[in-house]
């Protein structure tokens, strides 16, 4: 019994593969062994991918970094064998939470607008006008159906009809902190209680923008090694 079990393992051992007609058959089946893929490491900011490339800490150069959207940014191996690549970092960037097409009660609608934009003139504009607005009531007004307005101190002792700019261009932190924030259209809009609102109208070119920028932010920190041909960047 014991010789039988051996002359069995030995057979099994041995791959014999057979032609019948076109088709080859084998007495056993295989597995293909796929190639070990790294583990990613997750960074929050552009300057750590930076930094990781620049040491070149793990021996990968040549890679590809993807600038994949304003808020991630990937950096991947060459091919393996299996045409797999690893992903060695990617960057997540940490952003406030802006509910545009939202409205806010005009307290949270203007620590929004201090916080989670850059100030620029606009915002600030914005900012008199909701601090200053003196009737819950909002109005529309003119022939476009609209456009509106509201009752807002102008002056140490005035109070009058004010009407809202439209569309106004912000800069909210949408992307890394590390590049300038694209600028980009919104509409403005308020109703009684009163509450704001901003709704995106700039139909999301800010992305190609921003991932335009970021694309730029990286080729100009790792010159040295794109001009090596040890980093490409796509995005």
């Amino acid at each position: 019994m014991i010789k039988e079990a051996i002359e069995k393992i030995l057979g099994l051992a041995e791959i014999q593969t057979t032609k019948i007609g076109e088709q080859v058959y084998t007495s056993s089946q295989l597995s293909r062994v796929t190639a070990s893929l790294t583990d990613t490491l997750k960074v929050r900011n552009l300057s750590g991918i930076i930094d990781y490339l620049k040491n070149d800490f793990d021996k990968h150069l040549p890679v590809i970094i993807h600038v994949e959207s304003p808020t991630k940014v990937n950096v991947l191996t060459g091919f393996n064998r299996d045409l797999s690549r690893s992903e060695l970092v990617v960057a997540t960037a940490i952003l406030p939470e802006i509910r545009f097409g939202g409205y806010y009660d005009i307290e949270s609608f203007n620590i929004l607008l201090q916080s989670c934009f850059v100030s620029t003139e606009i915002r600030e504009s914005i900012l008199r006008i909701v601090g200053n607005v003196r009737d819950e009531n909002v109005t529309t007004f003119g022939d476009d159906g609209v456009s509106q307005q509201v009752t807002a101190k102008t002056g140490v002792a005035t109070v009058e009809a004010v009407k809202l700019p439209n569309p106004v261009w912000l800069k909210p932190f949408r992307t890394f902190v590390e590049i300038e924030q694209p600028e980009s259209a919104f509409v403005f809009r308020m109703k009684d209680g009163p509450s704001a609102a901003l709704f995106e109208a700039d139909g999301g070119a800010w992305k190609i923008i921003a991932i335009r920028d970021i694309k730029s932010y990286l080729d100009n920190a790792l010159a040295e090694r794109v001009q090596a041909g040890e980093v490409v960047i796509v995005g």
